[in-house]
């Protein structure tokens, strides 16, 4: 079964990282894809950038805000214009290894049950250069426990497109934990599948908006998307403790969690890993 690919990409002020973006999907071994493009009203150079690069290949598609809308608002707008049955978010100062599609969907050939992937990502430096695997991703079990708090699973995540539209879709309230609301929501409708290689290639540089500016905002905005998951998944107790009725502050959903960063509770998740239950 072949099945197009949407690769979704939200960009705003990215231009001059974008032509390894593009490299890295016109290299893909995967071929049945589309890519959406969707700026967010950029106030450098990225449309003209994106515009020359891309020209010629009709897979390409760049739409534009009108005016700047934040990063929520933007993802989700990628999805209005996917077509493709499997979805994925790369930022236009990311990149891919050769085989990301490829192996991502083999995933849903062989398991037509899960409604997710991810894999392992690999940390570079402002040139792209790769550095080490970012190492916290690993093997989840995947219950309405399972707030990726602390993060075990990021970049490259793909999804069922038919999967995202049985949720509310991505806040476009939020500004940062765009990708964690993402996550849930999808892992609400069932389970992913882990592909234990590096498929991703993650750029750390000073402009990069989860990695060195507003540090605090993004979590206070985890913290929110949690509680929110916790309500939605109708969860009233936590390890005996009570989940407010309305939010309150980081700190009470952060100690919600302070159980799942133990041994005794580690143990136990790779137990039932391994055991299948």
């Amino acid at each position: 079964m072949v099945r197009k690919f949407s690769v979704l990409i939200a960009n705003y002020n990215n231009g001059k990282y974008f032509k390894e973006c593009y490299e890295s999907i016109i290299n893909q071994s995967y071929t049945n894809f589309e890519v959406i493009i969707v700026d967010d009203a950029s106030t450098d150079d990225s449309v003209e950038i994106i515009k020359r690069i891309i020209s010629g290949d009709d897979r390409f598609k760049l739409f534009e805000n009108e005016s700047n809308k934040g990063c929520g608002f933007t993802k989700r707008k990628c999805m209005e214009y996917a077509e493709g049955e499997i979805c994925g978010y790369l930022d236009p100062d990311d990149a891919l290894y050769p085989t990301a599609l490829e192996k991502s969907v083999a995933e849903y050939d062989n398991n037509p049950e899960i409604v997710a992937t991810y894999s392992r990502m690999m940390m570079c430096d402002e040139n792209l250069t790769a550095d080490k695997t970012f190492s916290k991703t690993k093997q989840i079990y995947n219950d309405k426990y399972f707030f990726n708090c602390p993060v075990q699973f990021a970049h490259f995540f793909t999804f069922k497109k038919e999967i995202y539209q049985k949720t509310l879709g991505i806040n476009p309230e939020l500004t940062s934990a765009v990708d964690q609301d993402l996550y849930l929501k999808i892992l609400d409708h069932g389970n992913p599948a882990f592909i234990d290689e590096d498929l991703y290639k993650y750029r750390l540089h000073s402009n990069g908006i989860s990695q060195f500016k507003s540090k605090k905002k993004a979590k206070e905005s985890f913290a929110r998307v949690i509680f929110n998951t916790m309500k939605r998944r109708s969860i009233k107790m936590i390890n005996r403790q009570t989940v407010p009725q309305t939010y309150t502050n980081e700190k009470d959903i952060y100690d919600l969690l302070q159980y799942q960063t133990k041994v005794a509770f580690r143990l136990k998740t790779k137990a039932r890993l391994f055991f299948n239950f």
